[in-house]
């Protein structure tokens, strides 16, 4: 598929946030928000601030989603910064294209609060939904890039405490390898825009607080998978993370789980951020949808 005129424009606009100036991790913070500014929430998109299992949290739904099928979603952006502001927008999209509700969580973020807070926000997070009578069936947990691999190392560790899985999970441009091994830091260093294999290593640091960048709840790429429910990667071809997927889809599919990877030539980290301005933003947001589809209920 040939990519899209607006994708040159996108890439600039990540370009241009990646050079920008920065002293410190806040600038970091409102240099992420900055860049979704300027994209505006639709008019018919509700949102409502929540505590869910103690956690700040906002459900976001468009006007045809399920009241009773629920995405738990963890954003990205390393551990360290992003919240339902960076992530509200995208969040209404992928409702929309979806049929569900989505609950963003606002979990811990390094350093100020490490490894393994933002897990154990989110066993809380999905343990209120199922106080709240949501069924398991109609759970899926998402997120992407730092929130991408949460969502394999929360599934894993729901199944060492018993807890019942959702039924799906969906990782967009996950990262699961604190120590970024994967070739592809080398092949794509060029091509792309916003990660590079210094940043991810000085963002590992900050959210590891010292601990073993190989902990199996932190690189999920060494977690023990079997078990675990139907998971869609998706991942553009021109990201240093592309590594970080395959493997992961390689060691789930080994154990049996089932797999959808989808590697999307051309795209950005995370492009589903700007769908908005992105028709392939729009176009992957629908393929969660049929992955969802597929495998909820």
């Amino acid at each position: 598929m040939a990519k899209s005129p607006q994708l040159d424009h996108v890439i600039s606009l990540i370009r241009a946030r990646a050079a920008a100036p920065r002293k410190t991790l806040d600038d970091e913070r409102r240099l992420y928000e900055s860049m979704v500014g300027s994209m505006t929430l639709e008019d018919d998109i509700q949102t409502d601030r929540v505590g869910a299992g103690g956690v700040p949290a906002e459900w976001i739904w468009a006007p045809e989603a399920s009241q009773d099928r629920v995405m738990l979603y963890l954003h990205g952006g390393g551990y360290v910064f992003g919240s339902m502001r960076t992530h509200r927008i995208m969040l209404s999209y992928i409702s929309r294209a979806t049929g569900f509700t989505v609950l963003g969580l606002d979990y811990r973020l390094a350093p100020e609060s490490p490894f393994p807070a933002p897990l154990e926000d989110t066993l809380a997070a999905y343990r209120w939904l199922l106080a709240q009578g949501y069924s398991v069936k109609n759970i899926v947990l998402g997120g992407d890039s730092a929130g991408g691999g949460l969502v394999v190392a929360a599934l894993v560790a729901m199944r060492y405490a018993g807890e019942p899985l959702p039924a799906a999970g969906v990782c967009i441009s996950p990262w699961v390898d604190m120590e970024a091994t994967g070739d592809s830091f080398t092949t794509n260093a060029a091509v792309d825009p916003s990660v590079s294999k210094q940043r991810i290593l000085h963002i590992a640091q900050l959210y590891l607080g010292g601990k073993n960048p190989q902990a199996p709840l932190a690189s999920p790429m060494y977690a023990d998978l079997n078990g675990l429910p139907p998971l869609l990667i998706q991942v553009g071809s021109i990201e240093t993370l592309l590594d970080d997927a395959r493997v992961l889809a390689e060691r789930a599919q080994a154990v049996g789980v089932r797999v959808d990877l989808q590697v999307w030539d051309d795209m950005p980290h995370v492009w589903h951020h700007f769908a908005p301005l992105l028709p392939e933003g729009q176009q992957a947001c629908a393929r969660i949808g049929d992955f969802l589809r597929q495998h909820v209920g």
